[in-house]
């Protein structure tokens, strides 16, 4: 017999009976009417649980993870606001429930089930996942790697006091919002978690606004592995800078109580604070997953006995405001009514295409104030001395200062934040003086954590800013990816383009650094980049270029709500000459505030028709070297960068060779999952051009001497496009 039938029948058995546990009498601030809401918010959830279960039995629904034994996060959702913006764990359907109730005009038992079967009809991820989560209740959808949602958390409380003190266009959250984050036991050991209590801890420590509750939801297992006994209580209950709060999941006046004094302690004092709430769980991990296949049978009957909605029974019967009579009839017709709803749920349309499917993977544009720059006197004042300078050219990294200066006058939105980016000005300097010009609030020195880095953007991005992270070097995003890939990229996907998180990650990375660092400073692969949806790449090969780009990547940030990541070749920071020693010929001059690069448009030096040369970023600089050899030895090349490297800009790269004879791809990514690996296809299908590519190797880059032996150079180029010339000859 299944165990959620099981837990059914015994139920109705012990309720008719009377058969009801013991505890502690119903004490603390919940109205009888509060108190028959979580209780009703409580049945819903285990109705639309054993439903959901039966659905996908017939076919009708196609994932399960179930909310039984978590009931009492309902009694937690009436503490707050709807105005609290909820981040949740998979298993708060009691709490979006309870939430809803708080809200008029809701109806959330056919929301939710609509979910459940995967219908376009669903209200918030329009089919594409069963999926907590609601606009009008202030709940974004969470659908990726356990605890990830953690660090964007910490980023959206954080935003709440950052909005106080400069406030974005498309703020979201009130000035008294706090933000909730809950999770499961078993997550709060993952070390995504573990970096985002480190991070509010840090932040709290400096006595800076972060009015955010974390709510461990304590089970007492993680799929088949148990939680050590006293665990989560002993690591958490002495952690500087984060106030421990604990009570009875079982109890919903001891969880309301305890709830709103951990809600309160936030809103007041603008910390964050750890609410430990006792749960159990139910039907086991989710799915098909059948508890007494790893656990006695007795441990299991012994859980079940403790059914937290018996618990709500005797807990409403003692306080006088429910009999358990009434209380049963509540729970049959709950069953009724979901068994009713469902059934036409099940009838509902669903997505069938992959045009379908894909239509929310772009977020909706959004109405921006139009911005008309600062004036020219706060724009003198801003760049001080560095105004003389812009009548000369200049090097990479500091047109992308000036850049930056400009893009942040304009748009007072836009906060950066990321390791050394404030008062050091940056590992290249790209960022110096900023701090100085915007001062902490908008130029955020962050702690050493690139997970927190890339939370720290999302969350503020939820909350109307435009945030520029930076990673200091491409290794390091490794260690991070996942906040682009399963939180970033996701969200408008599942949620149906309702939230967003609009961002220009900034990244300095691939190689040909002499002699630093090797590999960890030196990373020429951006495969992770490109292989998540929805998310534009770009690479400037100079700094005109570089200030063009950026002022388009803050565009479709600002306006398209895209996350975009921006990266900049270190190599070519400091580059000055092109073909001689102080030739200057690599220095460009800052380009009118006007001036934009569209995205998907390419560059194209000259218009030699032997041989179209397609590259970006250091390759772009080196094949130059290269064109000027090949014109000495009579062969007419073109060299066209492609700048955006996701998504390819495939029409007017093709437009772009026209009229020339052959294709050299020059890629300093590598062989293996390297951009050329695309061009190469894209030229296949769409052409019949003789065509060769010269990639790096597959190896990690060196440091000392060999520090570009696995690369292309200009030679390689040069000699690599002789030899396809000569093959066509």
């Amino acid at each position: 017999m299944d165990r959620a039938d099981i837990v059914h029948e015994n139920f109705l058995r012990r309720v008719s009976a009377g058969d009801l546990p013991a505890g502690t009498p119903p004490a603390g601030p919940l109205s009888p009417e509060g108190a028959v809401a979580a209780y009703r918010a409580g049945c819903l959830t285990r109705a639309l649980d054993r439903q959901s279960r039966a659905m996908q039995k017939a076919g009708q629904g196609f994932y399960t993870i179930g909310s039984s034994g978590h009931e009492g996060l309902a009694a937690v959702a009436l503490a707050l606001r709807p105005t609290d913006m909820a981040f949740l764990h998979y298993r708060d359907a009691a709490f979006q429930i309870a939430r809803a109730g708080q809200v008029p005009g809701q109806s959330i038992a056919w929301d939710m089930l609509l979910s459940f079967a995967a219908s376009s009809e669903d209200p918030i991820s329009g089919g594409r996942h069963k999926v907590l989560g609601s606009k009008t209740l202030n709940i974004p959808p969470q659908t990726s790697t356990i605890a990830s949602h953690l660090p964007k958390a910490v980023g959206a409380a954080y935003a709440v006091g950052a909005a106080r003190r400069h406030r974005p266009e498309h703020r979201e959250l009130p000035d008294d919002a706090i933000v909730y984050c809950s999770f499961g036991d078993a997550s709060a050991n993952h070390s995504t978690a573990q970096g985002a209590f480190n991070t509010a801890q840090w932040t709290s420590y400096q006595s800076i606004p972060l009015p955010l509750l974390f709510v461990c939801e304590d089970n007492g297992i993680g799929i088949s592995t148990k939680t050590p006994k006293g665990w989560i209580a002993a690591t958490f209950q002495n952690r500087p800078g984060l106030k421990y709060f604990h009570c009875n999941g079982l109890d919903i006046y001891e969880t309301f109580r305890v709830a709103t004094e951990a809600a309160a302690y936030v809103r007041s004092r603008r910390k964050p604070a750890f609410l430990h709430v006792g749960t159990i769980r139910l039907y086991g991990h989710a799915g098909a997953d059948v508890p007494t296949t790893y656990l006695p049978r007795e441990e299991v009957e012994a859980e079940e006995a403790n059914d937290p909605l018996l618990h709500s029974v005797r807990l409403l019967s003692e306080a006088g405001a429910m009999t358990p009579a009434v209380a049963l009839s509540v729970y049959e017709e709950t069953n009724e009514r979901v068994r009713r709803i469902a059934a036409e749920a099940v009838t509902r349309p669903r997505l069938r295409s992959a045009q379908e499917v894909m239509a929310s993977l772009i977020p909706p544009r959004r109405a921006c104030k139009p911005t008309n720059g600062p004036g020219a006197e706060a724009r003198a004042k801003a760049f001080g001395g560095d105004t003389k300078a812009m009548d000369e050219p200049q090097i990479m990294s500091r047109l992308i200062n000036w850049a930056l200066t400009d893009l942040m006058l304009e748009h007072p939105e836009i906060v950066m934040m990321g390791e050394d980016v404030g008062r050091k000005g940056g590992v290249y300097g790209v960022t110096q003086k900023l701090i100085h010009r915007f001062g902490p609030d908008r130029m955020i020195d962050t702690l050493l954590d690139e997970q927190s880095i890339l939370g720290l953007a999302i969350g503020m991005a939820q909350n109307g800013f435009v945030p520029m992270p930076e990673i200091q070097f491409l290794a390091y995003l490794h260690n991070a990816e996942d906040q682009i890939r399963g939180e970033a990229a996701t969200l408008p996907f599942f949620s149906n383009g309702q939230y967003t998180n609009p961002m220009v990650l900034r990244i300095a990375g691939l190689g040909y650094q002499k002699g630093f660092g090797g590999h960890f400073h030196n990373d020429n692969s951006v495969a992770v980049i490109r292989d998540i949806p929805g998310v534009i790449l770009a690479c400037p090969s100079n700094g005109a270029d570089a200030a063009r780009m950026l002022r388009e990547c803050v565009r479709l940030a600002r306006e398209e709500q895209r996350v975009v990541v921006f990266l900049e070749p270190i190599a070519l920071y400091p580059m000055r000459d092109l073909h001689g020693e102080k030739d200057g010929g690599w220095m460009c001059r800052y380009p009118d505030r006007s001036e934009t690069i569209a995205l998907g448009e390419v560059g194209v030096h000259g218009g030699g028709e032997d041989i179209a040369i397609v590259t970006f970023g250091n390759g772009y600089y080196l094949s130059r070297q290269a064109e000027r050899r090949l014109d000495e030895a009579g062969v007419r090349a073109r060299v066209i960068d492609l700048r955006w490297l996701s998504p390819l800009p495939v029409e007017a790269l093709l437009e772009a060779v026209r009229g020339a004879k052959r294709v050299l791809i020059v890629d300093e990514t590598r062989r293996t999952g390297g951009i050329a690996e695309a061009l190469m296809a894209i030229f296949d299908e769409r052409t019949d051009l003789p065509k060769a590519r010269l990639t790096a190797e597959d190896s990690f880059i060196a440091t000392g001497p060999a520090y570009a032996a696995t690369m292309p150079s200009a030679d390689s180029i040069f000699d690599a496009a002789m030899a396809l010339v000569g093959d066509g000859k």
